[in-house]
């Protein structure tokens, strides 16, 4: 019987590094967290505060988009994850205040916990004051207490989605499209209260990375 013979396969010659490429997400997360850990690091060696300051309005002057790239893949409860849910936070304010100062305030209403008081907003709170709010709670994740700050952006989440979701229950007869809308942003405000708490008991133990 004559033997069998193989055709030569035919072998890509990209080089490794081309054909892991950036995309890997390996990579991106060792990126992610190398980057949030040396931010922080900066920001928190900077007695003058000048580090901060950019920090704080980086996403307003220049938008998001550089930041997802860098941390909108990383797990929730990781030190990217918790600082990428905090500039969420600090862009859904500054595009629309007016409501996000609505919920605000339904929320301080109907929640009976000590919630409104953590997290350190006026009563009642303007939209200018809850811009204020979250732009100090980032001041204090880079200058302050990171735990803390953690835990009162957490309350200000809890705050905000009680008042989503009574007024989602409002818009239920009339607008249930609106209502639907609403529901779904408790239930993300939900998760980030508790990705946010879990991330500041994992600083404390210092095992958040």
């Amino acid at each position: 019987m004559p033997e069998q013979f193989h055709r030569p396969v035919r072998r890509p010659t990209a080089a490794f590094d081309n054909l892991v490429g950036r995309e890997d997400p390996a990579e991106k997360s060792r990126v992610a967290h190398a980057t949030a850990s040396a931010l922080l690091e900066r920001a928190r060696s900077d007695e003058s505060g000048v580090v901060t300051d950019r920090l704080i309005g980086f996403a307003a002057e220049h938008g998001i988009d550089e930041i997802a790239e860098l941390w909108s893949h990383a797990p929730a409860r990781s030190l990217p994850g918790a600082l990428w849910r905090l500039y969420l936070l600090q862009i859904a304010i500054r595009s629309d205040a007016p409501l996000t100062a609505l919920l605000y305030e339904r929320g301080r209403h109907e929640l009976r916990t000590a919630d409104a008081v953590i997290a350190g907003a006026p009563a009642p709170a303007n939209p200018d004051e809850l811009v204020a709010l979250v732009d100090t709670i980032l001041r204090g994740v880079f200058r302050g207490d990171f735990a803390i700050a953690l835990e009162r952006a957490s309350s200000y989440c809890r705050v905000q989605a009680s008042g989503a979701t009574h007024i989602a229950d409002d818009y239920e007869a009339t607008e249930p499209d609106r209502a639907g809308e609403l529901t779904r942003r408790a239930l993300r405000l939900t998760a980030y209260a508790e990705d946010l708490t879990a991330a500041a008991g994992a600083w404390r133990r210092g095992n958040l990375v």
